[in-house]
C-alpha cells in the first residue's frame, strides 16, 4: 500500500486509529472475559429454577414410576397405582418441556446445556412407547430398569451441562450435588431391584449381581460426591447420614450384598421406611444446597460486575483521553501543516501572477507587502514556514526583476522599432521622390521592387512595435475595400506573385482596423508562402458570413500534423505574452496580438487534399459595405484613396470602370507597372479614382543606351513575372471593356496626383 500520496490529514488519522483501535479492541476483549463469566454467574440462578427444579422433579416422577413399572413386571395384575403414578409423571415432563422450549432458559444455556436438553426432550419422548411394552410384558424387569434409568440418567447429563460456572469453588460444589443426586438415582434403582425380587419372591437371572454392584456404586459416588463439598455441607451430610433411617438402610443393603439369594428374613417394611427416609433426606439436603449455591453467584457476580464497570469505565477513560490527546495534537500538526501548504499555493496560483500582472500593467509593487511574513511556530514546522518566508520573497523579488527586465527589453524592442520606422518612413518619401522624376522603365522597375522591399522592411518594424505591446501607427479614417485590404497584404509578401486571389465578395472593413487586418493577412499569406512548395500557388477568398467577414488562405505544403494544428490554434485563439525563448513561431505571436485587438478570430485548418488552410473571421462590428468606386462626391481622390493605391500597386487589379468617350485606352494601359518596360506618363484618374502610367517612349532630348543585336538575358523569373502580368493584363482589359461598354459614363473627375507623399502614405 502505497501512503506516499495519502493527504496529510489521512496520514494522522491512520497514526491515531492504529493505537486506539488496538487499544480499544483489547478493552473490548477484557470486557467480553470479565462480563462473559458474571453474565454465567447471574444465569446459574436462572438455570437453577427453570431447569434444576422441573427436571428434578421429573426425575423424581420417574424413579416412584420405574418401582411401579418393575412390581406390576413382577406380579401377574396391574397396579392401579402406576396409572396414577404415570399421570403424575406426565404433569412433571409437560411443566418441564414448557421451560426447555421457553426462551429465558435457553438464552441462559450455552451450546453444550442446548445440546444435552435437546437429548432429553428426546428421551422423554420414548416414554410412551416403553409404557407400551410394559403394558403388553414385552421387557423384563431388568429391561424396565434400564428404559427408565435411560431417561434419568439424560436429566443428570443436563444437570452436569449446569455446572459450568466460572468461580472454580462454585463449580466444584454444583459438581458435588449432581454426583450426590447420581448416587441417589443408583439408590433408586437398587430399590427397584428389591422390589421386584420380592414381589416375584426370588432373583431374576443376573440380578442379584446387577444389585451388588448398584449399591457398590452409589456408595462410591457419594463419597466422592461429598470429598468436594465445603466443609459446612460436608458436616451437614454426615449428620445426615448417621441418623437412624440412613444406619438402617445401610445395615439392610450389607445383608443384601453378603446374600447369594433374596434372604428369607429379610424385613421389607424396613427397607421401604428406610429408603423414603434416606431418599428424602438426601434429595433435600441437594435442593438446599443447589438454593444455596444459587444464591452464593448472585453475590459473587455482582461483584465481578461492579470490578468490570470499574475497569470499563478506565479502560473507556483512558481510551478518550488518547483520542482527545490524538486529536488535538493531529489537528494542530494538520492546521499548521495546512497552513503552510495554503500560503504556498496562495503565493503560486493567485499572489505572484498577480504582482506579475501588475507589474506588466506598469504598477509599483512593494515586496515586503505582498510577501509577509508568517509565523508557524518554532519547531520543524516552523522552519519550514521560514524557509518558505524567504522562498516567498525571492520568488516576488524574482517577479518583480524579471518584469522589469521584460519591460526594459520591451522598450527596447520599441526604441529600435520607432528608430527602424522612421528610416523605412524616410525611405519610402525618398523612393516616393524618385519614382516620380524616373522616366526610365528599368529604373522604375527597379525603384518598385526597392520600394516593395521597404514595405516589407516596414511590416517587420511593426513585428517589433507589437512585441513591445505598443500599437502600430497605420491606420486608415474611412472604409477600405476588402479586395484591396487582401491586395495591400499580399503586396508586403516577398513572394506576392505566387498568390491567387479568388473570389472576394463585396464588403468594406472601417478604416481604423485596415492596417492590423492588412498586416495579420500578410504575416498569414508569408507563412502560406514559405512552407510551401515554390511552384504551388496561395489561393486567398473572401466572402461574408453570419457574424462578419471570412477571409482564407490556402497553400498547398505539407501541412501539419493534429498536435502542432491545435498547438497553433491555441496560441491563436488568445494573446500570449511574448516569450524569446518561442521564436520559431513569432508570426503566430503577431498574429494573436493583432487578432486580440480587435476581436478577430484565426483558425488554422487541414486543406484537402494537402497543405493548410488559415480562416480569418472579422467581426461584423468592424464590416461595412463596400465604399464607392471612383472619386469622392466633391471631385477630389482623399488621402486613403492615393495611399491604399500605393499600398496596393505590386498586385492591383483594375477596378470595372464606365466607358469614357475618346478617354479609352488598349490593354496595355492597365498592365502592372512592373511587367512593362516602357516609359510612363500620368493620365486622368480612371474609375477608382487612382492616376494610371501609361508606357511610353520617354523625351527625344532624354539619352537612350545603344540597343545591341542580341537580346537581354531574362532569369526565367522575371519571364514569368513578365508573362503572368500580360495574361492577367489582358484578362482584366477584356472584362473592363465588357463592363464600360454595357454602363454609362460618368463625368470625367479631374485628374489628382500620381503618387500620395510620404506622410499621406504612412500615416
Amino acid at each position: 500500500m502505497n501512503t506516499r500520496d495519502w493527504p496529510i490529514r489521512a496520514k494522522l488519522t491512520a497514526l491515531v486509529v492504529g493505537p486506539v483501535t488496538g487499544l480499544l479492541a483489547l478493552w473490548i476483549f477484557a470486557t467480553t472475559l470479565t462480563f462473559g463469566p458474571a453474565l454465567d454467574l447471574l444465569a446459574a440462578r436462572t438455570l437453577l429454577y427453570d431447569l434444576g427444579r422441573p427436571g428434578e422433579s421429573v426425575v423424581a416422577e420417574l424413579q416412584r414410576e420405574r418401582r411401579l413399572s418393575v412390581v406390576q413386571l413382577a406380579g401377574d395384575t396391574a397396579l392401579p397405582a402406576l396409572a396414577e403414578q404415570r399421570t403424575r409423571t406426565d404433569q412433571a415432563v409437560a411443566e418441564l418441556r414448557r421451560r426447555v422450549d421457553g426462551e429465558k432458559l435457553r438464552d441462559a444455556a450455552d451450546d453444550l446445556l442446548d445440546t444435552r436438553l435437546d437429548q432429553l426432550v428426546s428421551a422423554l419422548d420414548a416414554l410412551p412407547a416403553g409404557r407400551g411394552f410394559i403394558d403388553s410384558r414385552k421387557v423384563d424387569r431388568a429391561g424396565a430398569v434400564g428404559l427408565y434409568s435411560g431417561m434419568i440418567g439424560s436429566a443428570f447429563q443436563a444437570f452436569s451441562g449446569m455446572a459450568t460456572l466460572p468461580d472454580a469453588e462454585l463449580n466444584r460444589e454444583a459438581l458435588a450435588l449432581t454426583g450426590l443426586g447420581r448416587s441417589r438415582e443408583l439408590l433408586g434403582q437398587a430399590d427397584a431391584l428389591l422390589a421386584g425380587a420380592v414381589t416375584a419372591g426370588r432373583y431374576a437371572e443376573g440380578e442379584q449381581e446387577q444389585l451388588v454392584r448398584t449399591i457398590e456404586n452409589q456408595r462410591f459416588l457419594a463419597e466422592n460426591a461429598v470429598a468436594d463439598l465445603p466443609p459446612a455441607e460436608r458436616a451437614g451430610y454426615q449428620r445426615l447420614t448417621e441418623g437412624e433411617a440412613f444406619v438402617r438402610l445401610r445395615a439392610l443393603q450389607d445383608t443384601l450384598v453378603r446374600a447369594r439369594d433374596l434372604p428369607a428374613g429379610l424385613d421389607v417394611r424396613a427397607w421401604e421406611t428406610s429408603y423414603a427416609s434416606v431418599s428424602q433426606g438426601l434429595r433435600d439436603f441437594e435442593l438446599r444446597g443447589a438454593d444455596t449455591l444459587a444464591e452464593r453467584s448472585v453475590p459473587m457476580a455482582v461483584r465481578i460486575l461492579v470490578r468490570l464497570a470499574a475497569a470499563g469505565v478506565l479502560g473507556l477513560l483512558a481510551i478518550v483521553v488518547c483520542v482527545l490527546v490524538a486529536l488535538r495534537v493531529g489537528r494542530s500538526l494538520d492546521r499548521r501543516l495546512t497552513g503552510v501548504r495554503t500560503a504556498a499555493l496562495e503565493m503560486a496560483e493567485h499572489r505572484l501572477p498577480d504582482v506579475v500582472a501588475r507589474l506588466r500593467r506598469g504598477e509599483e509593487v512593494d515586496v515586503a507587502r505582498e510577501a509577509p511574513e508568517l509565523d508557524h511556530g518554532g519547531d520543524e514546522i516552523g522552519q519550514v514556514g521560514r524557509a518558505f518566508n524567504e522562498v516567498r520573497r525571492t520568488a516576488v523579488q524574482a517577479a518583480v526583476d524579471e518584469v522589469t527586465l521584460r519591460r526594459g527589453l520591451n522598450e527596447v524592442f520599441l526604441n529600435i522599432a520607432r528608430r527602424s520606422q522612421g528610416l523605412v518612413h524616410r525611405q519610402l518619401a525618398l523612393l516616393d521622390r524618385l519614382e516620380r522624376r524616373t522616366e526610365d522603365p528599368d529604373e522604375l522597375a527597379g525603384l518598385f521592387q526597392v520600394d516593395h522591399l521597404a514595405t516589407r522592411l516596414r511590416r517587420h518594424a511593426e513585428d517589433l512595435v507589437i512585441l513591445a505591446g505598443a500599437a502600430p501607427g497605420r491606420g486608415w479614417r474611412n472604409p477600405v475595400a476588402a479586395v484591396d485590404v487582401v491586395r495591400g497584404a499580399i503586396s508586403e509578401v516577398e513572394s506576392y506573385d505566387r498568390v491567387d486571389v479568388g473570389e472576394v465578395q463585396p464588403a468594406g472593413v472601417l478604416g481604423r482596423a485596415v492596417g492590423d487586418v492588412i498586416h495579420l493577412l500578410a504575416e498569414l499569406i508569408e507563412n502560406a508562402t514559405v512552407f510551401s512548395p515554390p511552384g504551388t500557388r496561395v489561393d486567398v477568398t473572401g466572402r461574408s458570413v453570419p457574424g462578419g467577414y471570412t477571409i482564407e488562405i490556402t497553400d498547398r505544403g505539407l501541412g501539419m500534423s493534429p498536435t502542432a494544428l491545435a498547438e497553433a490554434n491555441r496560441k491563436l485563439s488568445r494573446a500570449p505574452e511574448f516569450d524569446p525563448a518561442d521564436s520559431a513561431r513569432l508570426g503566430h505571436f503577431v498574429v494573436a496580438r493583432l487578432a486580440a485587438r480587435h476581436g478577430v478570430r484565426v483558425e488554422l485548418r487541414p486543406a484537402v487534399p494537402g497543405g493548410t488552410t488559415a480562416v480569418v473571421l472579422v467581426p461584423s462590428d468592424l464590416i461595412t459595405d463596400e465604399p464607392a468606386l471612383g472619386p469622392a462626391a466633391d471631385g477630389a481622390t482623399g488621402p486613403d484613396d492615393r495611399r491604399m493605391a500605393k499600398v496596393t500597386r505590386l498586385t492591383t487589379v483594375p477596378r470595372t470602370r464606365p466607358a469614357r468617350p475618346g478617354r479609352d485606352r488598349p490593354e496595355s494601359a492597365v498592365l502592372p507597372l512592373p511587367a512593362g518596360r516602357a516609359s510612363s506618363v500620368e493620365t486622368p484618374a480612371d474609375g477608382d479614382g487612382l492616376p494610371r502610367r501609361v508606357r511610353r517612349r520617354g523625351p527625344v532630348a532624354r539619352p537612350r543606351p545603344v540597343a545591341v543585336d542580341n537580346p537581354a538575358y531574362r532569369t526565367p523569373e522575371e519571364a514569368r513575372r513578365a508573362m503572368s502580368a500580360l495574361q492577367a493584363g489582358t484578362a482584366r482589359g477584356r472584362r473592363d471593356g465588357a463592363r464600360r461598354a454595357a454602363e454609362p459614363s460618368p463625368p470625367e473627375p479631374p485628374a489628382a496626383p500620381d503618387h500620395p507623399t510620404a506622410t499621406e502614405r504612412d500615416a
